[in-house]
């Protein structure tokens, strides 16, 4: 009986693990793709919330940014192979953005450096990077 006690723990312990890892990784694929219909569909306004709430209040956004953002139209959004680990709690992710300025109908893309990191205490993946920067470059 007791030869049976040690194995049955250590395989009660490795699929808990494995559990963790699994809610972790559904909650990223939910948050990633939450977030790409946000940013798609709903403006960015909506896709604030998917930012942490630290770096919100360290960085709001400004008037300036909120009129860039109220100028364009997201007409795609290209996460190519998806999210790169680099640890257990953050990935990072490169997107093309396809912006359409309402009032001329001009469309460019822009790339979108995503660093995402989980929160285990709140089971939650937060956008570390902020909204993109969607200025035009010169």
């Amino acid at each position: 009986m007791r030869r049976i006690v040690g194995p049955i723990l250590l395989s009660t312990a490795l699929l808990l693990s494995g559990c963790a890892t699994n809610k972790r990784q559904d909650a990223l694929s939910l948050t990633m793709i939450q977030y790409a219909n946000a940013v798609r569909f709903d403006g960015f306004e909506a896709a604030e919330q998917f930012v942490d709430p630290k770096v919100r209040a360290a960085h709001p956004l400004t008037d300036l940014a909120r009129a860039r953002f109220d100028q364009v139209q997201v007409s795609g959004y290209d996460d190519g192979n998806g999210p790169i680990p680099v640890s257990d709690n953050e990935v990072r992710q490169n997107v093309q953005i396809s912006l359409t300025n309402i009032h001329t109908q001009s469309v460019r893309t822009i790339v979108d450096h995503q660093v995402w990191r989980y929160d285990p205490d709140k089971s939650h993946w937060w956008l570390e990077s902020g909204l993109p920067d969607i200025a035009p470059q010169n």
